[in-house]
């Protein structure tokens, strides 16, 4: 979606449609086109504008507020690394290290062959499995820094097939 084509302009009016009863629309309609494409660039913000009559600084004001929204592509596998006090405390700044090491990137970073991002959250309401990380929905627990690794090339793996 890097150059906004007439099918994705379409579905996204589509789903802008899809709320047109809705008192506030804007948290539906980002949400769906997230789903969809996996972020929001500013030309998607300048459509939904168009066809919301919401201004673009609100939009990007939501799209950069909220951390689930993103302004650029994620990877396939999107590594979420719990850094909250109970996780924080076991060491999960050590997993996340580790993470950035071998992928070569730092949080709010995509590997270069598109496949990890790598995030680091507040908090995932997993504080009895600290330290722990999330990948895709999949939580690992009390995750520690001699497992990154494999669980790095459990992904490749996967992606290879």
């Amino acid at each position: 979606m890097a150059k906004l084509n007439a099918a994705a302009a379409a579905k996204i009016e589509e789903i802008c449609a899809r709320y047109t009863d809705e008192k506030t629309p804007l948290m539906m309609i980002l949400s769906d086109i997230q789903n969809e494409y996996g972020y929001i660039p500013l030309e998607v913000q300048e459509l939904v504008s168009q066809k919301t009559g919401i201004s673009v600084a609100e939009i990007y004001g939501v799209v950069t507020f909220y951390s689930f929204f993103s302004l650029e592509p994620k990877g396939k596998y999107v590594i979420g690394c719990c850094l909250g006090t109970a996780c924080y405390v076991k060491g999960a700044q050590n997993v996340i290290d580790k993470f950035s090491e071998l992928l070569k990137i730092k949080p709010g970073e995509t590997s270069e062959d598109g496949l990890f991002t790598l995030d680091a959250l507040r908090c995932i309401g997993a504080c009895g499995i600290a330290p722990a990380v999330s990948i895709n929905g999949k939580v690992y627990p009390k995750v520690e820094v001699g497992q990154v690794a494999g669980i790095i090339d459990s992904y490749r793996k996967e992606a290879a097939v």
